[in-house]
């Protein structure tokens, strides 16, 4: 597992190690600086890869000894859609997981009540899940994660352990913000790209190319062709023999505080 202090570590021993070696005074610049490029390299590709664990330790996939996989949804709830995913979830008396933002829940209070109602778990998804969200100070996080959490408690009654990074971007402002929070980062093995894969068949081949046991796939109950592709990738996952389990079993962590 990758973390930031292992390669802000290595990349300080290189730089003395190419110091030492060419000796202070003649060692040119720019070689100082390949070790500092490495580690922003590493700290970039930490940042916008939610299974790397570079800024924050984020559950992604279950035990592979077991043969379940579970289906998570982002950025609802959405009136247009999340309804017709309930609907086929029910169909198949399947449980998933929501990662809801916070000003959507505030405007559909009666569709988070049928969510959680139906025994699909709700996670924290941020209120404002803002473009600029990841330039925000950790404080500014930390008060936008607390306002989503509160308006999902006055919806549910509950309120969410689990936290999904907008956009799976992490960075350290957002690892303390976490941590204040006391939330558990929960990522995806499997992405659909859904958001932009907007043709069903594309994106059907997308999401069934690998299956692996303990996968975490991420839809978002925002998309059209999800709720086309849903039913059959249900039917296909139960053929195949893979359990579908709710997040927070297949994890093995608390959905709520």
């Amino acid at each position: 597992m990758l973390r930031i202090w292992v390669i802000a570590a290595a990349a300080v021993s290189v730089g003395v190690l190419i110091a030492w070696h060419g000796s202070w005074t003649a060692t040119p610049l720019w070689k100082l600086l390949i070790p500092v490029g490495i580690a922003a390299g590493f700290a970039a590709w930490g940042s916008v890869n939610v299974r790397s664990n570079y800024f924050v330790r984020t559950r992604s996939k279950g035990k592979s000894s077991d043969k379940s996989v579970s289906l998570s949804f982002d950025d609802g709830p959405a009136v247009e859609f999340t309804p017709q995913i309930l609907d086929i979830l029910a169909q198949f008396d399947v449980k998933a997981a929501f990662f809801c933002i916070g000003h959507r829940v505030e405007q559909e209070p009666a569709l988070m009540k049928r969510i959680a109602a139906e025994g699909h778990i709700v996670g924290n998804h941020s209120f404002s899940h803002s473009p600029m969200f990841d330039l925000q100070s950790s404080s500014a996080m930390r008060d936008d994660l607390v306002k989503a959490n509160a308006v999902i408690q006055s919806a549910i009654g509950h309120q969410p352990k689990l936290f999904r990074p907008p956009y799976g971007v992490t960075n350290p402002m957002l690892a303390r913000a976490i941590r204040k929070c006391r939330f558990i980062a929960v990522g995806w093995s499997i992405r659909s790209f859904d958001t932009v894969i907007k043709d069903e068949d594309k994106l059907f081949e997308r999401v069934t190319k690998k299956i692996e046991a303990g996968d975490v796939f991420l839809f978002h109950d925002t998309a059209a062709a999800t709720v086309k592709i849903l039913p059959a990738l249900i039917k296909q996952l139960k053929r195949d023999g893979f359990a579908i389990k709710r997040l927070d079993e297949l994890l093995n962590i608390p959905a709520y505080a």
